[in-house]
This record gives structure tokens, C-alpha cells and sequence, in this order.
């Protein structure tokens, strides 16, 4: 496939994490696709990236992502992103706190027919905790 194939599927990707479209994923992700920094918990395939986005949601329904910056060829999408939302529900146990969140990322997607077979990612998550209030120690 193209890079701008590849490219348009990991925007429709972005699409369903800011509109709760989840079921999106199942024509995004591949089945047997394999996440190399999976949420604790996390099962693969498309439904794996629902549930931990649903859970997501729960805790900053609100939340944006916004792609900073993108490079692509026929194989792979890698982006840096800037993830924003209001803590109004639970997050890894930590109870809403109204806090914003405002924290980047960076992520390698690797495609197949249209449909992303390998993913590697980082978010902060230190700073997700520290802007909620969690003690760190």
C-alpha cells in the first residue's frame, strides 16, 4: 500500500480516539495485530484498542489528540502528539480531579493492506499522574 493509504487510515485512526467511534478500529486494525507497549490488561486487535480507549475516555471525556508532527512511508506512520483532556473519572485508580491534562507522545504504526499490523508507542504518563495530583514517589 501507499504512504498516503497508510496515512488516511491512521487519521481515521485519530478520527474515532476524539469521537468515541470506536467501532472504526475493526476496518483500521488488523486481528492479529500486535501492540508492543499494550495497556496493562490490554487484549489485541481492534477490541483491545476500544477497551483502552473507552476506559480513557471515562477519565477525560473530553480529551483531544492532536497530531504534531507525521512521517510516513509505504510501511509505517510515526507522529508525535499532544494528548488534552479534563480528569473527570478514574485513571489508573485516581478518582476525577478536574485537572487538565496537557502531555505528549510519540508513535510508530506499521500498516498492511490498509490496516495497522504493528504498533509502538510512549505517553507521559508521569506527567498524566503529576498534573491529576498523584503523589509520586
Amino acid at each position: 500500500m501507499s504512504k498516503e493509504t497508510n496515512i488516511a487510515a491512521q487519521q481515521k485512526f485519530g478520527e474515532a480516539v476524539n469521537t468515541g467511534n470506536y467501532e472504526l478500529f475493526n476496518e483500521l486494525v488488523a486481528e492479529n495485530s500486535i501492540d508492543h507497549d499494550p495497556a496493562p490488561g490490554q487484549i489485541p486487535g481492534p477490541e483491545g484498542y476500544a477497551q483502552f480507549f473507552r476506559k480513557l475516555r471515562v477519565a477525560f471525556p473530553d480529551m483531544k489528540l492532536t497530531v504534531e508532527q507525521l512521517s510516513a512511508d509505504d510501511d509505517t506512520v510515526s507522529f508525535a502528539y499532544r494528548l488534552i483532556g479534563t480528569h473527570q473519572g478514574d485513571f489508573t485508580g485516581i478518582a476525577g480531579s478536574g485537572n487538565t491534562v496537557n502531555v505528549r507522545g510519540m508513535q510508530i504504526s506499521k500498516f498492511q493492506d490498509g490496516k495497522m499490523t504493528e504498533r509502538w508507542g510512549s505517553s507521559d504518563e508521569l506527567g498524566i499522574l503529576k498534573q491529576i495530583g498523584a503523589t509520586i514517589s
